[in-house]
């Protein structure tokens, strides 16, 4: 399993709850997590091969920054 980690903007739970069923909905087989805690607002996709620039794509299409950390 390979794990992505991106800095987001996002700051309400339920901000992260819709990014994350959108996220699901074309990824099922992925696990996603959001640490809202942290100063970046860390999403965590793991999957076997994460389509990073997909994840990128569909959380800026919701209105979110969204930017891959290396």
């Amino acid at each position: 399993m390979i794990v992505e980690v991106f800095k987001t903007n996002v700051q309400k739970e339920s901000e992260k709850n819709y990014v994350i069923a959108v996220i699901q909905n074309q990824f099922p087989d992925y696990k996603i997590n959001f640490d809202l805690e942290d100063c970046d607002k860390i999403l965590r996709v793991e999957g076997v091969e994460p389509q990073y620039n997909d994840i990128i794509d569909y959380v800026n299409c919701l209105g979110y920054t969204c930017i891959r950390l290396d």
